[in-house]
């Protein structure tokens, strides 16, 4: 009877064992998916609007970006005209900004990553994202809720020892048919939680489904808001090497 208990115990360990194994493994391989579908699985070109929400006031600009896979990016800005033609470029682990104004580039240290985005709520980070969901961060599964009408996942990301990342914990709220991320929370060192981001305004994008709008929303400052709403978005385009270059960043007018 004794034998018989440990070999029970013994096996209801295994599986167990085996059950996190594999919901850590479907976590990563959700985010996984949801990072390529926000960016097209080879490459995306997008035409974007940002609008800086203020208790007293508001702006807005609009840029177009690029991307290929996780390692390149540029964000170009078009208006307003006293910004036209401000850029940043994403290199692999380099970042650069362009300022035409003054024609300067600079390359940005880590320690300026995780500043603001021209006045925006999101950072350097947010927008040319130097780091990969997928191999940044460790997951888990929390379980299962409803976001803007939509079943998700909600997954908790934790940074590996070695990541150089902004954030100390992520949460996400991924749809399960579309593999959307529908919200965001992000929590710095101290598992303080910073902002909140809420996708909606889920359409067609050249073919397939993609949240067009995204709201950042800092929880300590009231009446503060940062919106970013996709007006255009193309996939799977073949994008010249030659558009991730700090030579094309300072020639490119928005």
């Amino acid at each position: 009877m004794k034998t018989f208990k440990i070999i029970l115990q013994s096996i209801v360990l295994v599986f167990l064992l085996g059950s996190t194994n594999i919901w850590a493994q479907d976590a990563k391989e959700i985010i996984h998916e949801a990072e390529k579908r926000q960016r097209g699985v080879k490459s995306m070109e997008a035409d974007v609007t940002m609008t800086i929400v203020r208790p007293s006031w508001q702006r807005e600009m609009s840029m177009t970006l690029w991307s290929e896979g996780t390692e390149y990016s540029l964000i170009v800005v078009k208006t307003p005209a006293r910004d036209k033609g401000m850029a940043n470029l994403k290199r692999g682990k380099e970042v650069w900004t362009w300022m035409p104004r003054i024609e300067r580039s600079i390359k940005l240290p880590p320690s300026m990553m995780s500043q603001s985005w021209m006045g925006s709520d999101f950072t350097n980070d947010d927008l040319v994202r130097e780091f990969s969901l997928t191999n940044d961060y460790d997951h888990t599964l929390l379980g299962e809720e409803v976001v803007e009408g939509r079943a998700c996942w909600k997954i908790e990301l934790i940074p590996t020892e070695d990541a150089a990342v902004v954030w100390g914990k992520v949460l996400l709220w991924i749809d399960k048919a579309e593999y959307l991320t529908m919200k965001g929370e992000y929590y710095d060192e101290d598992d303080e939680l910073v902002n909140v981001m809420q996708g909606s305004e889920v359409k067609e994008m050249d073919g397939r489904l993609f949240v067009t709008k995204m709201t950042i929303s800092p929880v300590d400052k009231e009446g503060h808001q940062t919106i970013m709403q996709f007006t255009k978005v193309k996939f799977d385009l073949d994008i010249p090497d030659t558009y991730f270059t700090v030579q094309y960043m300072k020639r490119i007018r928005g």
